[in-house]
């Protein structure tokens, strides 16, 4: 795999996003990030967020927010957005790997 000098840096900052103090649950930070286990109520802005980020609306945010609470929904966001993030990474490095 194509050598990546800021491997262990993306590393420690995710270590501590999903297993870091917060106000989030860590397995939903988790959950979020691997895009899999989310519970019901967060799925629909997941998927947006891991799909077309682009596209995530107040609205969206706003139907979860009550539940979770600014702090929380900060959390789970970010997680997802990391998650997200990383998969795009290793495709890109894997296709570098393979030109």
């Amino acid at each position: 795999m194509t050598d990546d000098p800021h491997a262990h840096l993306r590393a420690r900052v995710l270590k501590q996003v999903l297993e870091g103090a917060g106000e989030s649950d860590p397995a939903i930070r988790k959950a979020a990030h691997n895009i899999s286990g989310v519970p019901a109520d967060l799925r629909p802005l997941i998927d947006k967020i891991e799909r077309h980020a682009y596209k995530v609306t107040d609205e969206d945010i706003a139907k979860a927010q009550a539940k979770y609470g600014d702090d929380s929904m900060f959390e789970i966001i970010v997680s997802a957005a990391l998650g997200a993030a990383d998969k795009r990474l290793r495709i890109g490095l894997a296709a570098l790997d393979k030109a």
